[in-house]
């Protein structure tokens, strides 16, 4: 009964674990590029309580064979983030930037390192530097002057934009994107960023619209990828596994008081 308290509890650790994850994805269903995720579970160790009797010469597969093992309960092991692409609204910014298929944006830390968005929501700052909303740079150091008009982001990543006294477009830089060969490795940063790690693989560089990547849209944005009707659902699926865990921690409590009753 001992044991059915702390199965019954650990499966209570768990479900609060998937309410919080749940509450992560809601709480973040209208921000720019956010990617879902769940909790992975796993189940705990299992203890041998008694073994099969030595089988007959005709039966020696059953010989020493578990015949009674009882669980200790599941425990999370890992968070899956789902990267499927959200919806895209148009916002008619012209430094706003969606990507249409695969890729990340590739944005500059201040340590030198290098992290990966699907946030597209970039502005300039004082120096003219394409920035996002933390005032992080784009890895490709794209700087368009202030004075200038006309600014064009194409498909494939080249920006152009008219300047004072110059003729026709001006070429600014080229933003390249960023993939992995396991994207579900990345690790999140926080900040709408990712970071690479050993399971996802070194990044692979190009341009948008080469192979494997997808294609930039100007004016667009890509919005999150929660989706509330599921999320409710799983909240809902949580609420009552968490319920009958509960159930269970005081039907062992129940069972220990009448157990200690009886050696009385």
């Amino acid at each position: 009964m001992l044991r059915a308290l702390t199965t019954g509890a650990l499966g209570m650790s768990s479900q609060q674990k998937t309410v919080d994850n749940i509450a992560n994805n809601l709480a973040n269903v209208n921000t720019t590029g956010f990617k879902r995720s769940s909790i992975a579970f796993q189940d705990m160790f299992y203890e041998n309580i008694a073994t099969s009797r030595q089988g007959s010469a005709g039966n020696q597969a059953n010989n020493d064979a578990p015949s009674l093992q009882i669980g200790h309960g599941s425990r999370a092991v890992a968070t899956i983030r789902n990267f499927m692409q959200g919806s895209v609204s148009e916002t008619g910014n012209p430094l706003d930037l969606a990507i249409s298929g695969e890729g990340f944006f590739q944005i500059e830390m201040p340590d030198g390192s290098v992290a990966y968005t699907r946030d597209g929501n970039f502005n300039r700052d004082a120096s003219g530097m394409l920035v996002n909303n933390s005032g992080l740079p784009l890895a490709s150091q794209i700087e368009i002057p202030m004075d200038a008009i006309g600014i064009m982001i194409s498909q494939d990543g080249v920006v152009t934009a008219e300047l004072p006294g110059s003729q026709g477009l001006v070429d600014l830089g080229q933003i390249e994107l960023a993939k992995f060969v396991n994207t579900g490795g990345l690790s999140a940063l926080g900040d709408n960023l990712f970071g690479e790690t050993e399971a996802s693989g070194l990044p692979i560089i190009g341009a948008p619209g080469s192979e494997g990547f997808g294609v930039l849209r100007q004016g667009f944005l890509e919005q999150s990828n929660v989706d509330i009707v599921t999320e409710m659902v799983r909240l809902i699926e949580a609420q009552r596994a968490y319920e009958t865990n509960s159930k269970m921690v005081q039907t062992a409590e129940d069972m220990m008081q009448v157990t200690n009753g009886i050696k009385r």
